[in-house]
């Protein structure tokens, strides 16, 4: 009897057993699978942020601003006495 209930566990522990393997190799698959799209997202997003950096470094150059400024007839030239400078004094600063 005790023969026939081992042979029986293991008739019924095999296929639960193989059902397991084939479910962790489904799930390994479906995160390989979730782990490439997210490389790819990721590399989408570092190339559209060396793109945007690339753009603030041509936006911001000296030169440009320089030649807005002095070829857009909406701008006019500030006198320097209507120049207003703030100084705040170190020990007055969180005050």
């Amino acid at each position: 009897m005790k023969k026939h209930l081992l042979l029986y566990l293991a008739v019924i522990t095999m296929p639960l057993l193989l059902a397991l393997v084939v479910w962790q190799s489904t799930r390994y698959m479906d995160l390989e699978r979730e782990i490439a799209r997210l490389e790819a997202a990721q590399e989408e997003w570092v190339e559209g942020n060396k793109r945007l950096i690339a753009g603030i470094a041509m936006l911001s150059s000296s030169e440009r601003i320089e030649n807005i400024a002095r070829n857009d007839p909406s701008l006019v030239r500030v006198r320097p006495e209507d120049i207003l400078q703030i100084r705040i004094e170190e020990g007055q600063r969180g005050n």
